[in-house]
């Protein structure tokens, strides 16, 4: 499966969304989304990128911009993690690891010389009409947030003018 280059159609998905609605990503036509592709729900860079995310939610809703985040825990998972660190946007479910397929970030990892299958944290800025304008691969996480709300304002700049 060839993942999606820039300037391309984002691919469409319907997963289970913390909120126990099934949701997909053309529900957003009309908005900006940022998807962020994370590999655990509480592990601390996990949840220091999620509370950046948080932390920047309202601004990015200035610019017609709204956030998801995707990982393969449960929906159930999503929610204490939501609610334990008052995450404002929805997480979703990959438990399939279709969507992180699809887009290209479950991937071979290294940690301790021992080789796995997961998640390559990574995000995706999708435009109003569902085009993919910006990605970052391999995130590192200190000064990502501020990278993508960054892209989001001279996105939102452009399609104003």
């Amino acid at each position: 499966m060839t993942q999606p280059q820039v300037g391309e159609m984002a691919p469409d998905f319907v997963l289970p969304a913390s909120n126990g609605e099934n949701v997909s990503l053309s529900d957003y036509r009309g908005r900006n989304v940022v998807i962020y592709f994370y590999p655990r729900d509480m592990t601390p860079t996990c949840t220091q990128q999620s509370c950046d995310f948080r932390d920047a939610n309202a601004e990015m809703l200035k610019h017609n911009t709204v956030i998801l985040g995707i990982s393969t825990d449960t929906v159930k998972s999503h929610q204490r993690f939501i609610e334990k660190k008052e995450l404002p946007f929805l997480l979703l479910s990959d438990t399939e690891r279709t969507v992180c397929e699809q887009y290209g970030v479950w991937q071979l990892k290294k940690l301790y010389g021992k080789e796995y299958m997961g998640i390559v944290r990574s995000t995706f800025l999708i435009d109003a009409a569902g085009k993919l304008v910006r990605e970052w691969r391999k995130v590192k996480i200190k000064g990502h947030t501020q990278q993508v709300l960054e892209a989001v304002e001279q996105l939102q700049a452009e399609t104003v003018n």
